[in-house]
């Protein structure tokens, strides 16, 4: 029994505290011997309702032992700083791509969810050269056929060692490019 009431005791009494972030979290520390091993436990006191995303990142890798020591205000206050630059940047380069397309005048439809749509493949088709005539699409069509009767027609030897397609294959000769 009295086990028990040192642990409620040493866990209202025995708790450090860490800090508190934006959202007004407070973050707590208590050392505690388990089985003869002094262990840290990290915990957060919510305020308002209990929601797991309004921890800071800094404050989770410190919660989970990724840090050995609590984020300062100072650095808070520093990583939002270099937060909110990062965003104006990115604000900052799309702005400049619009401009650049605009005047390229080769813009992508934005597609309502944010995405980029697909590739102009009428400009993709233009980099093929195009035959005048159907004629050649056919005469090549034609020729697989022909090819392939001509295979059918071939016996297959008969071998324990595999074989290759091509007639330079030798079994057992592959070496892995260097």
């Amino acid at each position: 029994m009295s086990k028990l009431f040192a642990r409620i005791a040493a866990f209202f009494g025995n708790k450090t505290f860490a800090g508190v972030d934006k959202a007004g979290n407070r973050y707590f520390a208590r050392k505690e011997e388990i089985d003869g091993i002094m262990k840290e436990k990290r915990w957060v006191v919510f305020k308002g309702e209990h929601d797991p995303t309004s921890v800071p990142v800094e404050w989770i890798c410190w919660l989970n032992g990724q840090r050995k020591k609590a984020p300062t205000p100072e650095e808070m206050l520093e990583l939002e700083a270099r937060r909110e630059r990062v965003r104006l940047n990115v604000a900052l380069l799309k702005k400049e791509e619009e401009e650049r397309r605009a005047k390229e005048g080769t813009t992508r439809k934005v597609v309502s969810s944010g995405k980029v749509a697909g590739p102009d493949l009428k400009s993709f088709m233009r980099q093929f050269p195009s035959a005048p005539e159907g004629d050649n699409l056919d005469q090549a069509s034609d020729a697989r056929p022909k090819e392939k009767e001509a295979d059918e027609e071939k016996p297959l030897p008969v071998s324990t060692e595999p074989t290759g397609s091509g007639a330079s294959y030798k079994p057992g000769t592959w070496q892995p490019p260097t």
